[in-house]
Parts: structure tokens; sequence; C-alpha cells
């Protein structure tokens, strides 16, 4: 009995010290999401949301564009298909569906009528939903919905 206490006992903590070593290594762990999509639009796309929603060129070269939004909180970038320098994992081209984007504004409706006098096609008209968004959507070069947004409390 005492050697089946002892066993358990290793294992338990053992099992604390593994999760604490994750929850350290999480707490140290500094990470960054960068979107990308593979896309022979890369002008056209650079021109969408630069033209339409005031991103700002981070990097680009003649495969590669980095895009970041206006604050530069955040970035996507967008990669040419087929390109030698990548390997067969970053080859295939996106084929319009299946992604969207969320972004997030102070003031939806100034952007809803910013993009509608540059006529931006709307996709999904400015609405409010019942858990608290007002938006409307978008789409990129690419197909990519875009959906546009300003967040309060449901019902307000």
């Amino acid at each position: 009995m005492k050697r089946l206490i002892l066993v358990i006992g290793m294992l338990i903590s053992s099992v604390g010290a593994y999760s604490q070593t994750n929850l350290n290594i999480k707490k140290k762990v500094k990470m960054k999401l960068n979107a990308g999509i593979i896309t022979k639009k890369i002008a056209e796309t650079k021109a969408f949301y630069i033209d339409n929603l005031g991103f700002g060129v981070t990097f680009e070269n003649e495969f590669y564009l980095l895009l970041h939004t206006p604050n530069h909180e955040a970035e996507i970038s967008f990669l040419l298909p087929n390109h030698p320098s990548q390997q067969p994992l970053f080859q295939q081209p996106f084929q319009g569906q299946g992604i969207y984007l969320t972004l997030e504004v102070e003031h939806v409706d100034e952007v809803f009528q910013q993009l509608k006098k540059k006529r931006v096609p709307i996709k999904i008209d400015i609405r409010n939903e019942p858990w608290g968004d007002r938006h409307f959507a978008i789409e990129d070069p690419n197909g990519v919905g875009i959906d546009i947004v300003s967040y309060s409390a449901p019902g307000g």
C-alpha cells in the first residue's frame, strides 16, 4: 500500500511539475500571428488594401508583400504561387473560399460611408446584430471576405 501511495504521489508531482513547466514556457514565449494568402494578384491586392483600407507596406519584394494596418497592430502577407524560393507547402494559390478577415474599427458607419464613396462593392450591407456587432462586409481581389465591425454590448 505504501508503495502504491508513493507511486501515485510521484505521478501527481510529475504531472504538476510538467504542467508548471508548460505554463512557464507559455508565459515566456512571445508570439505574433501573421496570416498569409498565396495569390497571383499581388499588385491588385496591394492597391486594394492601401487605397481602400489605409494599410501600409511593411516589406515587399518581387514575390512577397507584407502589409500592416494603419495603427501597425496587425499584419497580413501575400505570396506569389509557385515561386521557386518557396517550399511545396507554400506553392498552391488560394482558391477564393473558406477564409475571412475581421477588421475592428472605432466608427464603422464612417468607414462604411468612405468605402461607398470609393465605390467599393458592399457584399453585406451595414447592420446591427443581437450579440452587439454593427458591421458590414466587402471582398478583396482574392475573394477574401472582410467583415468590418464595431463592437458594443448586446442590445446597445
